[in-house]
């Protein structure tokens, strides 16, 4: 595979990965869907299990999803930049502390949401279990699988 199908594959990972955060955009499926392109078009061993892999982790993800309550986060006063800084927050914390620091990025993203609209400690901690009690649980499942399948693509084909 060439450079700019790397390219073209690694862009559309991260439509997926924006994805998650927008409702209504099949995120994770984006996210798999660049996974399977590239590994139908490298088709090494190390791609086949990587896409196995990155199925087995979408499933898994869905099986969470489906046990954790609906999301309800507009009723809940969650703002589109919220989502920005839940998510920036949980990619930053997945390339510092590999892989786990996603989970406080994200609720740290969506404390310095509410922190900076906010303005006090005491509200934006009551904002961010609200946004978690009301789909946050759910969002942030969702994304940690696509940080796991994109960090586990850009693995192989950067040390594969």
């Amino acid at each position: 595979m060439g450079v700019w199908e790397l390219l073209l594959v690694g862009v559309v990972m991260l439509l997926g990965l924006s994805g998650v955060l927008v409702p209504g955009v099949p995120g994770s499926w984006l996210v798999w869907a660049a996974v399977a392109w590239w590994a139908l078009e490298d088709q090494s061993g190390l791609s086949w299990v990587v896409l196995v892999s990155a199925t087995g982790v979408l499933l898994l993800s869905l099986a969470v999803r489906w046990q954790l309550p609906p999301r309800r986060l507009r009723e809940s006063g969650a703002t589109p930049r919220m989502g920005v800084y839940a998510g920036l927050g949980a990619l930053i914390g997945f390339v510092v502390v590999p892989v786990l620091g996603a989970i406080p990025g994200f609720v740290g993203g969506i404390y310095l949401s509410e922190r900076l609209r906010l303005g006090s400690h005491r509200a934006a901690r009551a904002a961010v279990r609200t946004a978690m009690r009301a789909g946050g649980w759910s969002v942030l499942t969702e994304l940690f699988a696509c940080l796991l399948i994109a960090g586990a693509w850009s693995g192989a084909v950067i040390w594969g």
